[in-house]
């Protein structure tokens, strides 16, 4: 089987089991987000090595796919009942993973720059990569319907990744950069 198919040359690609649209539909611009998530994720993972973490971030890429398909095949076509459903209990087992993290770092008092080590850096970029899909998720809500779990899940990751690079910071005994409001201020 050949890569590629020249269906996409003339700008539009097809939903699954849906009609044909724009590349930029807001429906492939929120599945598409969603996709450059899984890829930043799968850079953060390429150099984790604690184990525990590690584990989350697989767990996680493969649910991403699972809230990519459900964006990608519309709520009034047969194939949507063949997307496999985001489940409720991944809501509550990244929360159940920042609950244990905050316990292991020390409070957050000050707002931190983006940074530290190579694993909590790149966490950080998928942080914001998490938070521009879910604004994309968010505007493609308001023109189609989705799962409510899709938002909920988006907004839940992008708490856990940024607690996430905090701990990947802290475990490899990175200080986090403080930003400094005073360095700041207007003259």
């Amino acid at each position: 089987m050949k890569i590629y198919t020249k269906t996409g040359d003339a700008g539009e690609t097809g939903l699954i089991g849906g009609p044909r649209v724009r590349k930029s539909d807001p429906r492939v611009e929120a599945y598409g987000e969603l996709d450059e998530l899984n890829a930043t994720l799968g850079v953060a993972s390429s150099g984790c090595e604690d184990v525990e973490l590690g584990g989350h971030l697989a767990r996680i890429q493969d649910q991403i796919f699972t809230l990519g398909s459900e964006l990608a095949s519309p709520h009034d076509t047969p194939a949507h009942a063949r997307v496999p459903v985001v489940e409720p209990a991944w809501i509550s087992a990244l929360e159940q993973a920042i609950d244990a993290w905050e316990e292991e770092l020390p409070p957050l008092r000050l707002f931190i720059l983006p940074g530290g080590s190579r694993l909590g850096a790149a966490l950080h970029l998928s942080r914001c990569v998490c938070r521009r899909a879910e604004r994309r998720i968010v505007a493609l809500s308001t023109l189609a319907e989705i799962d409510p779990q899709v938002l909920a899940y988006v907004n839940r990751l992008s708490d856990f990744l940024f607690v996430a690079s905090r701990l990947a910071n802290h475990r490899a005994k990175v200080p986090e950069a403080i930003w400094d409001i005073r360095r700041s201020r207007r003259p």
